[in-house]
């Protein structure tokens, strides 16, 4: 099976539109055979971690699943002795949690909307849902006594999505660059009255740790863990958040100077993507800034040329995972490490060949979601398409030009080299 054909199965996207990408790319970069390199790193990847698990190369799907998940389960029993075995019942314990994930990203600072300003959106749209479950009869008085970062986490699973679009969001049409400033992110975890309002909030979710770009907050909800491999998924997750703050801080930033900063940053905050272009022209990659299979599997743009800055994000949390094991608490994570874009077709017993992604957020969201016999495949998906112009520029000089172009939604690749 030729390279493109192998590559064109696991993404489901026709060999020739992986063609003429690596065609496109290596005329510009001037590196060939990029798509036989990946198809055997990846084979040779997944050879040394099956001869980790034990397992030989011919082996069926559920065997390669079950082992990952195995190896899920005994890492996330490892991360929770590292934590000191919390509970998770309760606030301390995943401030805890945040506490270490923000150790693990090095305490990252950014250029967020000063909190005095977040207190005047407050006072002119006082939400009165938050309002009420706090007990408060004025915005000024909640704000007296309550932890601004607090109410405004509060905000997305408490006000209705009209009145936070419509009414609450419509103010960011005014905010400037001034209204900004250069300060750390903040980890919180939120107490106990929050667990009743927020269930429908975690339920569409997935997870209970959430995150506002604009605030540079990493939050978690009330929810107590009782499925194993939660902790490895949340812990990962918060490291994900820190790196996605860090990435959207940047660009916020950049566009201080800009006249219309606002507009800019609303497009930003809304992850809104490109319309369709399911045609691939010339040299042209779309940025994907969320994860469009979550919604739709058969997104047309998941099978054209496409930069997932998401990928980017989870790259770097499993980096983060691996440091601080060895560092800090002297525990080897190493298994998940360059991971994010294996996977490969194993024979499913009688029923043919099926996709196993050996990607850590795959597996360990497979096993939270398992009752429900639902696998996740996109996060290896993504950060495959990733590898493939990531091997042609390098990681560094990709994500820079996927970051200075995100507004637009694509790039030409001739950006790469200039």
């Amino acid at each position: 099976m030729l390279a493109s054909e192998k590559i064109g199965q696991i993404l489901r996207t026709p060999a020739d539109v992986l063609r003429r990408a690596d065609s496109a790319l290596t005329a510009v970069s001037g590196k060939v055979g990029v798509l036989d390199k990946i198809v055997e790193d990846n084979e040779s990847t997944i050879r040394t971690r099956l001869d980790a698990l034990g397992l030989g190369r011919n082996v069926y799907a559920s065997e390669v699943y079950d082992s990952l998940i195995s190896r899920i389960e005994s890492d996330d029993h490892k991360l929770f002795d590292a934590l000191g075995d919390p509970s998770l019942k309760s606030a301390v314990d995943w401030q805890k949690v945040l506490d270490a994930a923000k150790q693990a990203a090095g305490s990252p600072r950014g250029f967020f909307l000063k909190k005095e300003k977040a207190k005047e959106l407050i006072l002119n749209q006082p939400p009165e849902n938050v309002m009420n479950v706090l007990g408060y009869a004025s915005a000024s008085e909640m704000l007296a006594n309550e932890n601004i970062f607090e109410v405004f986490a509060a905000l997305r699973f408490v006000e209705g999505n009209d009145w936070l679009n419509k009414v609450f969001f419509k103010q960011y049409e005014c905010l400037t660059a001034a209204d900004f400033e250069e300060r750390p992110v903040e980890a919180i975890a939120l107490p106990d009255r929050w667990l009743k309002p927020s269930e429908g909030f975690i339920n569409k979710k997935y997870h209970n740790i959430s995150h506002l770009k604009e605030m540079g907050l990493v939050f978690s909800l009330p929810l107590h863990l009782l499925i194993s491999g939660e902790l490895l998924r949340n812990f990962s997750l918060i490291l994900h958040y820190f790196n996605e703050i860090n990435f959207y801080s940047a660009i916020f930033k950049d566009y201080a100077a800009d006249a219309d900063f606002a507009g800019k940053m609303i497009v930003l905050l809304k992850g809104e993507t490109a319309e369709s272009r399911s045609a691939f022209q010339g040299g042209n990659w779309l940025i994907l800034p969320r994860y469009l299979a979550k919604d739709d599997e058969n997104d047309t743009r998941l099978f054209t040329p496409h930069v997932s800055p998401e990928a980017f994000h989870w790259e770097k949390a499993e980096r983060m995972i691996a440091a601080m094991g060895m560092n800090i608490w002297q525990i080897d994570f190493s298994f998940w490490s360059n991971l994010n874009w294996v996977g490969d077709m194993f024979w499913d017993n009688s029923r043919g060949e099926k996709l196993v992604s050996f990607n850590l957020v795959d597996t360990v969201m497979s096993l939270v979601k398992e009752r429900e016999m639902i696998k996740y495949l996109y996060h290896h998906q993504e950060a495959l398409w990733n590898k493939i112009i990531i091997e042609h520029f390098g990681e560094h000089r990709v994500e820079e030009v996927a970051s200075n172009n995100l507004i637009n939604g694509w790039f030409d690749i001739t950006q790469i080299i200039k």
